[in-house]
């Protein structure tokens, strides 16, 4: 791996990409023609909710918790998605099947509250129908990262409460989040750390945090953070298993002295970290990092929703 960044997103290239269909409100376009209006509600304002989802193996993993999750999210913003949750999964099985996609994906579902007459805030200037738009590409992560591990940098750039914007909401509008990445890419850093309005850690600008101590696995509580499916499944096999998972605040102290260090999400799975704030972890891709991974894999592929 250089040394130049590489996020926990980055992925490897693959040239059947530039082939796929991609679903426009039920219309399946060619990637160079998939187009909405620029008077769209997520492109003039952010608004809007989205899930990342990983095809593999035939099947859709977690669906039915990233249903729950996006249509809890819909709801929070007052905004009526227009479809069932069985006619978005048969929208959503009609564009991979038309693509023949199914093991090695990552889709991004999209759904805005859509087109506006002029560009204004409120929902009352929406005219029709949400707009929903699923992209399914072929991505496999940058399998080097499993051994060297990420760099993280803590942002100036806090999580903020419930007050200021729920991070419950998976919402279109991230620019707290880009804002951390582009200060962790300015040191040179992978991923940006987070810290919540107290100081203590919340989350990572796009994957979760998690730290091993003692051999126990700690994530911070869900206040500060998005409800993160991977985040969940991760507490679920560790505890299935014997290992503690405890959620609770914990400082930057915690962090650079912790035994071993990892970040999670749909994309990636479990993905070690080698170095904190210029701080090195002691493990890289340790034990318990490695036995998580494995946990969760197999638990991925006891939860897939069969595309039909």
């Amino acid at each position: 791996m250089s040394e130049e960044a590489q996020g926990v997103h980055d992925y490897l290239e693959d040239p059947r990409n530039a082939d796929i269909l991609i679903s426009i409100n039920g219309e399946l376009k060619p990637r160079a023609e998939a187009m909405v209006s620029v008077f769209d509600s997520g492109f003039i304002l952010g608004d809007g909710v989205w899930e990342g989802l990983r095809v593999k193996s035939g099947g859709v993993a977690f669906w039915p918790d990233h249903l729950k999750r996006l249509y809890a999210g819909a709801k929070t913003i007052d905004m009526d998605i227009g479809l069932t949750p069985d006619e978005l999964t048969t929208r959503l099985f009609d564009c991979l099947k038309a693509n023949d996609m199914t093991d090695g994906v990552h889709v991004r579902l999209m759904v805005t509250r859509g087109v506006k007459k002029t560009p204004y805030q409120g929902p009352r200037f929406t005219i029709g129908k949400a707009t929903i738009v699923i992209i399914p590409e072929y991505k496999a992560p940058l399998p080097d990262i499993v051994d060297t591990g990420l760099k993280l940098f803590t942002a100036h750039v806090r999580r903020t409460g419930p007050a200021e914007q729920d991070q419950k909401l998976n919402s279109h509008s991230k620019l707290n989040c880009i804002l951390a990445c582009i200060q962790a890419d300015k040191a040179g850093a992978d991923e940006a750390l987070m810290l919540d309005p107290a100081g203590f850690v919340a989350t990572c600008n796009s994957t979760h945090f998690f730290i091993v101590r003692d051999g126990e696995v700690w994530t911070s509580p869900p206040e500060y953070c998005l409800s993160g499916i991977t985040r969940g499944n991760i507490l679920k096999v560790c505890r299935a298993a014997g290992t503690p998972a405890i959620e609770k605040r914990f400082s930057l102290f915690d962090v650079y002295s912790a035994d071993e260090v990892f970040v999670t999400g749909t994309f990636a799975g479990v993905s070690p970290v080698r170095e904190v704030d210029g701080r090195d972890m002691p493990l890289i891709n340790g034990p318990i990092t490695q036995r998580v991974r494995e946990l969760y894999q197999a638990f991925a592929a006891e939860n897939l929703t069969p595309i039909t």
